[in-house]
């Protein structure tokens, strides 16, 4: 059992019990400053509100990254995630449960009478002394209307490349590739895996005093030093919008996400005038390039106006309190290709096969006996050389041909960050092996 992970369920008729002396998350109002009021919505707040703090504080201390609720039939699931893996928790009466999602939709400033349509917000909180930032998103289901809280921890701060980890090589490559002045940067990542943090982040690794940085849409609450929101003039469409920055001296401008609409087609008909930053949804880079390429209808297209597309995977990192260190079997360096120098591998700590030695076993309280902390970002760049806008170009061409490409130009890939990282002694084989599984 983890953090009290598989602990027996109660039964679903059976109400949740509370420590009213226990210390709880303290909510501080919505992230859109929507006006919560709690004795308007009085009978809610009586049967919702003290499971609701009970649920974010067992999540928080959990070091839950994200905490879903979803109704199922006469009861509510619940689920935690701690660095990506997902957790079983109990289960509440359906009753109990929709109290709580609508107690989290009321304090995160969504209206609790719409439950047909998705609707997103967030709520400022507290919970031993650090600040967390917990973004709800709503969506209907066939049951009812399942709950996701995206947990934010910000004092742990993820928003610049120093933050993320970005090596000094991948700085540089993307400082030469904005010195074109035109054309798409572009992130890419599955759902929750980092690519909205990773599009900022390469937004800064930019030459903030160099060029003119701008962006138009939704922040997330970001301050990103020396850039800031261009303001347009009222009525003007998205193209009018960015050949006015343009006339402004405006060399970089961040945009929305990309999507197959209309807009795409506007993107696509300005990006010379401009660099553009955004972000699109994509397994890693070289399936991105194919993914664009559906949405857009022309593989010569997309060659021409991407400059580049940053992808990640987030991978757990081993926990420094209670990794264990082994001998590196030589064989094994060089059939998966760690450095030939490489001489000690590390993994999570084992519990003892020895009945004996098992009962005195006593888990790492840093990390809860998971035998990992936290998570760091791999990171892949994928240049638009000439070879490779020729490469993408021609009819035919399929993700194995433009990552072998991008492997015979050098360019930093996935695999080989994550092999760093296991020569490092951050993370392990075995969690190497399932990152790339999923």
């Amino acid at each position: 059992m983890i953090f009290g992970f598989g602990r027996k369920k109660k039964s679903e008729d059976e109400e949740e019990e509370f420590d009213v002396d226990r210390e709880q998350v303290l909510f501080q109002g919505a992230i859109n400053d929507a006006e919560v009021d709690l004795s308007a919505n009085a009978r809610l707040a009586q049967a919702g509100l003290g499971p609701a703090k009970q649920l974010v504080t067992d999540a928080l201390e959990r070091r839950c990254n994200q905490l879903i609720l979803e109704p199922k039939g006469k009861a509510t699931a619940v689920l935690y995630f701690v660095d990506g893996i997902r957790y079983p928790g109990t289960r509440m009466p359906a009753q109990q449960g929709l109290a709580v999602i609508q107690m989290l939709k009321l304090l995160g400033g969504l209206d609790t009478k719409q439950r047909k349509k998705p609707q997103s917000g967030g709520i400022r909180a507290e919970f031993d002394s650090t600040p967390y930032e917990l973004r709800t998103i709503t969506l209907p289901t066939e049951a009812g209307e399942r709950l996701t809280v995206n947990i934010r921890n910000l004092k742990e701060s993820l928003e610049t490349p120093d933050d993320l980890g970005f090596t000094e090589d991948l700085r540089s490559r993307i400082r030469s590739i904005a010195e074109r002045d035109r054309g798409l940067m572009l992130a890419c990542g599955g759902p929750y895996s980092g690519v909205t943090t990773s599009m900022f982040a390469m937004l800064q690794a930019i030459d903030v005093y160099m060029y003119t940085i701008n962006t138009l849409g939704d922040m997330q609450g970001r301050e990103l030093h020396n850039i800031r929101a261009f303001e347009g003039n009222e009525g003007d469409d998205f193209i009018q919008t960015i050949e006015r920055a343009a006339r402004a001296e405006s060399d970089i401008m961040c945009i929305e996400p990309l999507r197959p609409n209309e807009r795409l087609k506007e993107v696509m008909q300005v990006q010379k005038k401009m660099c553009l930053v955004s972000e699109f949804p994509a397994r890693d880079a070289a399936s991105g390039v194919l993914q664009l390429i559906k949405w857009v209808g022309s593989r010569q297209e997309v060659a021409q106006a991407v400059q580049c597309i940053l992808s990640q995977k987030l991978i757990r990192v081993l926990c420094e309190k209670c990794r264990e260190a082994y001998p590196a079997n030589p064989k094994l360096v060089q059939r998966v290709g760690l450095p030939p120098e490489t001489s000690v591998l590390y993994r999570p700590p084992k519990e003892p096969e020895d009945p004996a030695l098992a009962a005195e076993y006593v888990p790492c309280r840093r990390c809860g006996g998971v035998g990992y902390y936290g998570r760091a970002g791999l990171y892949e760049l994928l240049e638009f050389t000439d070879s490779m806008r020729e490469l993408v170009a021609r009819k035919g061409t399929e993700v194995a041909d433009i990552k072998a490409l991008a492997r015979k130009e050098k360019m930093i890939t996935l695999q080989q960050e994550g092999l760093r990282f296991v020569a490092e002694g951050r993370t392990s084989l075995e969690e190497l092996q399932r990152a790339f599984r999923g």
